[in-house]
């Protein structure tokens, strides 16, 4: 894996937990995954037990059980291991932060707590700080993410707030569909921190502004996708990067239609892939059957299968 630094760019895939029949965690195939991300998407980076992970539905030792797996099997493969370690206990988040460093992970992430929720950006960092302290050589990101947490501070406000403060801070995962909220972070920030668009398909604008990369769910099986869209973008075809960005638009706005969320998403990566990911952990059901037989059906005919 790469040295420590802000050169988190292009595509990161936010990857799935594995769960096998019985609902456990199945490290087995992790290995199988990390091969498949860089020999048929060409994604060289992953984001670990975030919300596609179904991290804050694992226990802390699943956590770090995964955590250390995806290190392992990543070593001299991929070129970013970020393991989120948020949490709603500050305890916890420093546990996991520890151990992050502790098996040598490229860098972590946190999530704003989302139960008791911070009232401003001087909570929020505070809390944020404190896990640092816990890895105080590791890179980290702050997970926004407001559509779930209900946390209404500012991107931009955190970053201001955070600017200084905390040595090892590198950065944004930001997952809103805020443009202002997120044109503001990249004016200011562009040329310190890496600023990652968490909005699949919205990414288009998200580069127009001026994202340094993404963090997305579909890039586990639509990277070499999205890739080619990268390509086109940094190339200045934008006629042929706005269409690619429709295909996907048109394939995520039919996935919403039948409720798309990591149910769907793990039966997608399944049938994609080859690799089981298993269902999701309750209380969120497994994907029906119908619906997995549409999406995969969609795919075909959007020509999102298979991989050239």
């Amino acid at each position: 894996m790469a040295s420590h630094s802000n050169s988190l760019t292009g595509l990161v895939a936010a990857t799935f937990t594995p769960f096998d029949k019985d609902g456990e965690v199945n490290l087995s195939v992790i290995g199988d995954y990390v091969d498949y991300l860089v020999k048929k998407q060409e994604v060289r980076s992953v984001f670990v037990n975030g919300t596609s992970g179904e991290g804050l539905s694992l226990s802390v030792e699943e956590r770090k059980q995964l955590a250390a797996e995806w290190v392992k099997q990543g070593k001299n493969k991929l070129d970013h291991v970020i393991i989120h370690v948020g949490s709603m206990s500050l305890k916890e988040s420093q546990e996991l932060a520890a151990h992050a460093a502790e098996i040598k992970a490229d860098g972590i992430a946190v999530i704003s707590p989302f139960f008791l929720k911070p009232r401003s950006s001087e909570g929020l960092v505070l809390f944020i700080q404190k896990i640092a302290s816990a890895a105080p050589a590791l890179p980290l990101y702050y997970y926004h993410i407001p559509e779930l947490t209900g946390v209404k501070v500012l991107a931009e406000d955190v970053l201001d707030e955070i600017m200084g403060k905390v040595p090892t801070f590198q950065g944004l995962k930001y997952s809103s569909s805020d443009l202002l909220d997120f044109g503001r972070c990249v004016n200011k920030y562009k040329n310190s921190l890496a600023l990652l668009y968490g909005k699949d398909e919205e990414l288009l604008g998200g580069l127009v502004l001026g994202a340094s990369g993404a963090i997305g769910s579909t890039y586990n099986y639509l990277g070499w996708w999205n890739n080619k869209m990268l390509d086109s973008f940094h190339q200045s075809k934008y006629e042929e990067a706005k269409n690619q960005q429709y295909t996907v638009q048109e394939f995520v706005s039919f996935a919403y239609k039948l409720g798309f969320g990591i149910p769907e998403n793990k039966s997608v990566m399944s049938w994609y892939s080859g690799i089981p990911m298993g269902p999701p952990r309750l209380p969120l059901m497994p994907c029906a059957k119908e619906n997995g037989d549409l999406l995969t059906k969609k795919m075909k005919d959007l020509k999102l299968w298979p991989v050239p």
